[in-house]
């Protein structure tokens, strides 16, 4: 059985690493899926450390934490691989259910992003937690 995570948090440690093996966390705004919570979405800039480094390694490790990225001590890590996603149908499904959990906040976020001229840089992530 696959390892599932709590929607219930409001940030996720996203841990990518680099090609020395070297662990780099990041807190992010997270959504399960819709039919399957072991796959999670996050989105992110495209020309972010965190993307170099997913396309160099797609392990990660993943747990609830604050906006500051600061884990709880009782918190589960959580293995996984991700996947930066290219299909249109996915991506979509991946903002519906951020739009979905963050309402508000991710609608003035994308606004303020496209105004800014960064919202084309985004990029699609989704996460599949590994077997326990």
């Amino acid at each position: 059985m696959a390892a599932t995570m709590n929607d219930h948090a409001q940030y996720l440690s996203l841990v990518t690493f680099r090609r020395s093996g070297a662990a780099v966390a990041t807190p992010v705004w997270f959504a399960l899926h819709p039919q399957d919570a072991t796959r999670i979405y996050v989105f992110t800039d495209g020309t972010s450390g965190k993307m170099k480094r997913l396309r160099a390694n797609d392990r990660v490790r993943v747990a609830p934490c604050s906006m500051t990225g600061k884990v709880d001590a009782n918190a589960l890590w959580q293995e996984g691989r991700c996947q930066i996603l290219d299909d249109q149908a996915q991506i979509a499904s991946g903002y519906a259910a951020l739009n979905s959990k963050y309402g508000w906040k991710m609608r003035s976020l994308t606004l303020f992003s496209t105004l800014g001229g960064r919202v084309g840089r985004r990029a699609m992530l989704e996460i599949r937690m590994t077997p326990a």
